[in-house]
C-alpha cells in the first residue's frame, strides 16, 4: 500500500507542476519568470514522493517549454536537486531556500547558454522569480498544509 501511495503522491504532483506551468507559460520561462509551480517545491518537507514527482512535472514543462534537450536535461536535474535539498532542510523558513539557490544559478547558466542572456544578471533575475514563487507563494502554502498534513499526506 506504502508504494501506491507513493506512486499516487509523486504522479499527482507531477501533473499539478505541469499543468500550472504549462497553463501560466508567459511568466513561467524566460529570463524574468515566475514559475508560480515552485511554490509546489516545498512538498518535499511532507513527502518523499514529491522528490521525483516535482522531477518528472519539471521534465514535462520544459518539454513544452521550447529550451531544448539542454533545459529539459539541466533544468529538470536542477529541479531534482533542489527538491532533494529541500526534503533535508532541518528548518521549515528553509524549505523554499534550495530552489531559489539552485535554480538560480543553474536556470541562470541555461539561459545565459542557450540565449547569450548576461550570466549574472540572468541567474539574478531567475533567483528573484523563485523568492516569489517559493517563498510569496510556497512558505503560505506550507503553512496551511501544516494544518492538515496527517489527512493529506498520511492518509489518515
Amino acid at each position: 500500500m506504502k508504494k501506491t501511495v507513493f506512486l499516487m503522491q509523486a504522479s499527482l504532483i507531477a501533473a499539478i507542476y505541469a499543468a500550472i506551468t504549462i497553463a501560466l507559460a508567459p511568466i513561467s520561462y524566460g529570463q524574468i519568470q515566475v514559475r508560480v509551480a515552485e511554490a509546489l517545491t516545498i512538498l518535499p518537507a511532507f513527502t518523499p514522493a514529491a522528490i521525483p514527482g516535482l522531477f518528472v512535472g519539471c521534465i514535462v514543462a520544459n518539454l513544452y517549454g521550447g529550451g531544448g534537450i539542454i533545459d529539459v536535461v539541466f533544468g529538470s536535474l536542477a529541479t531534482l536537486m533542489a527538491a532533494y535539498l529541500s526534503y533535508k532542510m532541518p528548518k521549515k523558513w528553509l524549505v523554499p531556500l534550495p530552489p531559489v539557490v539552485v535554480n538560480g544559478i543553474i536556470v541562470g547558466y541555461i539561459l545565459n547558454y542557450l540565449y547569450g542572456l548576461p550570466l549574472l544578471i540572468t541567474m539574478g533575475w531567475v533567483a528573484a522569480g523563485q523568492i516569489i514563487a517559493c517563498y510569496g507563494f510556497g512558505y503560505p502554502l506550507m503553512k496551511v498544509l501544516e494544518k492538515y498534513e496527517d489527512r493529506i499526506f498520511n492518509g489518515t
